[in-house]
């Protein structure tokens, strides 16, 4: 897939099935540790291996925020999907999907411009991605 912009990014809630005008999202925090192997006879640096499992991180969903679509705050952990906006040419978009659950949620509702909000999305497990066709 080549670099494109983010306009047509959707997010699904697999069970719950929240939805909202996502106007951004970050994916945050995917990380793997790494595992110090140094012992007292290396010599000039640290060394280090890879750890066997990563962390899949956080999403942070920018919304639009609507009170009658109550944020899946209260749901168990289900599917979530992050699909990507499909490049010309191509028959089906590329995704990320995996489990998580919703951890948080803020809202603000200003004079005289649009109410949004922020939903925080606990990844846990594998992501599966899934590349553009």
């Amino acid at each position: 897939m080549p670099v494109d912009l983010g306009t047509g990014t959707t997010i699904t809630f697999g069970t719950s099935g929240f939805t909202a005008n996502v106007v951004s999202v970050d994916w945050d925090g995917i990380e793997r540790a790494s595992v110090q192997t140094t012992h007292l006879g290396t010599t000039t640096a640290h060394t280090f291996i890879p750890g066997d499992l990563y962390n899949p991180g956080e999403i942070s969903l920018e919304i639009q925020f609507d009170p009658d679509d109550f944020p899946p705050i209260d749901q168990a952990a289900e599917t979530i999907t992050v699909t990507f906006p499909l490049s010309s040419g191509g028959s089906t978009a590329a995704n990320w999907a995996g489990t998580g659950f919703a951890t948080g949620f803020t809202a603000g509702v200003p004079l005289e411009e649009l109410m949004t909000g922020t939903l925080t999305v606990k990844m846990s497990g594998a992501i599966t991605p899934t590349d553009e066709v």
